[in-house]
């Protein structure tokens, strides 16, 4: 098989865009919306793609379409392409004005309460016109917007090695707690059983998370059935109103509760869970001065965080869970949802 011609004019930046949107949306009709372009237009660009690469990138099946290991293989490509360009864009306009700029960072559960919005607060004092955009997802969602450079990076739990294309740099260390509201009638004993939890209703993260395995792992070791009775969501908000209206028992990282007396850590001990909160980087983009300022904060503040631990880099990895909801009214700060 020849190698194909990509750099002869044939391809196009729309045909990057468009498996992208392919390999999310795992259809054309779901791309061609996206992209706002008709489903003809959209199914004739992956026929000229399909043709200039010699392969077909994609499998139809009745109810969509799944990439082969050819598309799997040409999407990661076409992402880091994408994503180079957006930030070599940003990385002119960040030179041609040094105080202004944006980063885009992606968050989820750990990280998102204390760290974030802390270092955060601390860069705008001294760049008060540089935008920070928080985007919150999951974190399979998160790791695919930063391949395509649609995020600068993640902050979040770590759970996997960096590798070829990502590194994962440890921030500090984080216990799991079991929650409650203050009024629950299990508040204030010395000691509670897991046992004793099962028949409460509880909150659980979602099943595509690693917390929500562990915490299934717990459930087993101790002969015991996940609740039946059970709420799954990665979203605080919702988390937090259940807890401060119900008795249902959570899940969730000791710093999201240290600053709210209304919610409550049970004695029950969750040795095996814990996890470190880190930075999840692109091992092949270059950093805007944005993001690297707004990297430096999180660090010094990380720094301050014992004795969850101290900033390093680590083998550990990849994210957890999903937030929603963190400070907004600093100048040039949103939360994309």
């Amino acid at each position: 098989m020849e190698i194909p011609r990509l750099l002869d004019g044939r391809l196009k930046f729309r045909h990057l865009i468009l498996v992208d949107a392919l390999s999310r949306q795992g259809s054309v009709v779901g791309a061609a919306a996206e992209l706002h372009v008709t489903q003809p237009a959209a199914t004739r660009s992956l026929h000229e793609l399909e043709d200039i690469l010699g392969v077909a990138l994609f499998e139809r099946r009745p109810r969509g379409v799944t990439a082969t290991v050819f598309g799997e293989a040409f999407t990661q490509h076409a992402r880091a392409v994408l994503a180079q360009l957006t930030q070599a864009g940003r990385h002119v306009v960040e030179l041609a004005d040094a105080d202004r700029g944006t980063v885009i960072v992606g968050t989820h559960l750990a990280g998102s309460n204390v760290l974030l919005p802390r270092a955060i607060t601390g860069i705008k004092k001294e760049r008060p016109y540089l935008t920070v955009i928080v985007r919150e997802a999951s974190p399979e969602a998160l790791l695919l917007e930063l391949e395509a450079g649609r995020v600068d990076f993640v902050v979040g739990r770590l759970t996997a090695p960096s590798d070829e294309r990502m590194v994962r740099r440890k921030l500090y260390d984080e216990s799991v707690e079991l929650v409650v509201r203050a009024g629950h009638t299990l508040v204030g004993r010395p000691h509670v059983e897991l046992a004793e939890l099962v028949d409460y209703p509880w909150i659980l993260p979602g099943g595509e998370t690693a917390l929500r395995r562990e915490i299934e792992e717990l459930f087993t070791r101790y002969g015991f059935a996940l609740p039946l009775n059970r709420v799954e969501t990665t979203s605080f908000l919702t988390v937090r109103q259940l807890l401060l209206e119900t008795d249902v028992v959570a899940v969730l990282p000791s710093l999201i509760i240290r600053d709210d007396p209304r919610i409550v850590r049970l004695p029950v001990p969750l040795d095996p869970i814990g996890h470190s909160v880190g930075l999840t980087l692109s091992a092949t983009r270059t950093l805007s001065p944005s993001a690297e300022v707004l990297i430096r904060s999180l660090e010094d503040i990380a720094a301050d965080m014992a004795p969850q631990g101290s900033p390093g880099e680590t083998s550990g990895g990849a994210p957890g869970e999903t937030p929603e909801g963190a400070p907004g009214d600093a100048p040039g700060f949103r939360v994309d949802q």
